[in-house]
């Protein structure tokens, strides 16, 4: 779908819907009133077949315990085996409410307290919160940057790996914030060090589809056919491609059955939920009728991507706006035009946007903004703007 057919069909107004993004700021920036470009959902409605469906679950009328229908395992194993080649059974699937909380729950799982697991930072701040929350010890690896793009320091990795002893390693991929999606040599390279030092591996694959540069999306469960299998856990959901987040529907993927044992063990002590009627019935909807909206969506993304790194690097060179390859997210170097120290101010005081600052992803990302894509053109153009704006006095 092209994208002014896709704004003018499915822009929609947040405002005013108790919207986290756009009702929600008073507590992180102490107003409302800023252009909110920080949490990672959309101002886009739905596909119409999943309202479609959604409506006729409900005219139903009744919601009681329900099962996983067959036609949902049959239309989520299509959309991935048909886009990315990854082949999944219908014995390793569970669910989640969403990829936090299975993170949690994975934690919480695999390790004992006191155990140690491993983020690459600057990551997604929750990925440190389900560790630190769950008294695990974190142990960083820094991402490296390469030019406008960011690297795995896989030495670093792996001798962090052997000194600390190190059980669990979460993945990011697509990685947010810094929007790489990482290459098959990569992932295999990681998979086989974390193989060596017997550490099990959580991937989080919820930008899978979100992918706008040029490399496609690889899941880690077919790195070298599924070699590597027995020892990770794939975590994704239908919530940031469709914009459905607030259903609570994620897919918790486990191939190996001792670990699913493992897995389900736990998760019954612990009576974590799992799934949801409406997000099921959204989520099948989505992957059996999507693709075109997604199309629309992503050339959105793109075209506010181009827009904002032209924009930003033509009026401030030494800034830097790092290759988006997945997710919706920009990341942003200001810190050669803007003041470390000042930067905040300047952000929410001078350009009036909410966005989400870099030392929120780890200490490696003071200096940096994320900025959310999936929004209509306009608020990319008055949101570039005011930023240019706000530098430039």
């Amino acid at each position: 779908m092209e994208l002014t057919e896709f704004v003018a069909k499915y822009a929609v107004e947040r405002r005013h819907t108790s919207s986290v993004k756009w009702d929600g700021m008073q507590e992180k920036y102490g107003t409302n009133d800023l252009l909110p470009l920080w949490v990672a959902d959309t101002e886009f409605k739905v596909p119409e077949a999943v309202t479609e469906a959604l409506q006729n679950r409900i005219a139903h009328g009744a919601y009681g315990y329900s099962l996983t229908p067959e036609s949902y395992y049959e239309a989520y194993f299509k959309w991935q085996q048909t886009r990315y080649g990854t082949e999944l059974e219908h014995d390793w699937l569970r669910f989640g409410t969403g990829v936090v909380q299975s993170l949690s729950t994975l934690v919480t799982c695999l390790t004992e307290p006191g155990d140690a697991v491993m983020i690459l930072q600057p990551v997604y701040a929750p990925f440190l919160s389900v560790i630190t929350d769950n008294q695990r010890i974190p142990v960083i690896s820094n991402l490296k940057r390469n030019g406008t793009h960011y690297e795995m320091d896989l030495a670093d990795i792996q001798a962090k790996l052997q000194a600390k002893e190190v059980k669990l390693l979460l993945l990011c991929s697509p990685h947010n914030p810094v929007g790489r999606v990482w290459s098959s040599t990569e992932l295999a390279d990681l998979l086989e060090i974390c193989r060596q030092e017997k550490v099990l591996l959580v991937s989080d694959e919820i930008h899978h589809d979100l992918i706008v540069g040029k490399r496609p999306f690889i899941s880690a469960l077919s790195i070298k056919e599924g070699y590597y299998r027995d020892n990770l856990v794939m975590l994704d959901s239908a919530s940031k491609t469709f914009n459905l987040a607030a259903l609570q529907n994620s897919h918790v993927v486990i191939p190996n059955p001792q670990l699913r044992e493992r897995y389900d063990h736990c998760v019954a002590r612990l009576h974590a939920p799992s799934g949801s009627l409406l997000g099921q019935v959204a989520d099948e909807a989505a992957y059996r009728t999507g693709a075109t909206w997604l199309a629309g969506m992503l050339a959105v993304v793109k075209h506010n991507y181009e827009y904002l790194k032209k924009t930003l690097t033509t009026a401030f060179p030494q800034l830097t706006v790092y290759e988006l390859e997945g997710t919706y997210l920009a990341w942003v170097d200001l810190s050669q035009v803007v003041p470390v120290d000042k930067l905040e101010w300047v952000i929410k005081h001078q350009a009036r946007l909410a966005v989400d600052f870099g030392e929120e992803f780890g200490p490696v990302g003071k200096g940096f903004i994320r900025i959310n894509l999936a929004t209509p053109p306009a608020n990319i153009e008055k949101a570039v703007a005011a930023l240019c704006a706000a530098i430039q006095a």
